[in-house]
């Protein structure tokens, strides 16, 4: 009977960690598909962001997510660094990063 409980709080113990990854995984997937938005619509649209920080809320489904970007100058005056990342609001824990670059095009 001992050997059974030690088996079945092992077996316990391995599910939890388990759910535990799979719910990062799924948070970060939603984090990156949330800065890749935001980069594929700065290349969409054209835009030329301002420099400096902004921070805005990017929920994915039910996962609520806050996005920080930070937009760089560069040696070229026609090219703006971005770089996105996306935390979790309730401990700050960032989830993804990712850099792209804006064109001024004429």
């Amino acid at each position: 009977m001992t050997i059974a409980a030690i088996a079945l709080v092992a077996a316990m113990r391995a599910s939890a960690s388990l759910a535990a990854g799979a719910a990062e995984l799924r948070a970060r997937s939603y984090a990156q598909w949330s800065a890749e938005n935001r980069l594929s619509q700065i290349r969409v649209t054209g835009e030329f962001p301002p420099l400096g920080r902004k921070s805005f809320e990017c929920p994915q489904g039910a996962v609520p997510l806050r996005c920080h970007e930070d937009v760089f100058a560069t040696p070229n005056a026609s090219f703006r660094r971005v770089e996105m990342s996306v935390e979790n609001p309730s401990d700050g824990h960032r989830l993804a990063r990712l850099i792209g670059f804006a064109v001024n095009q004429p």
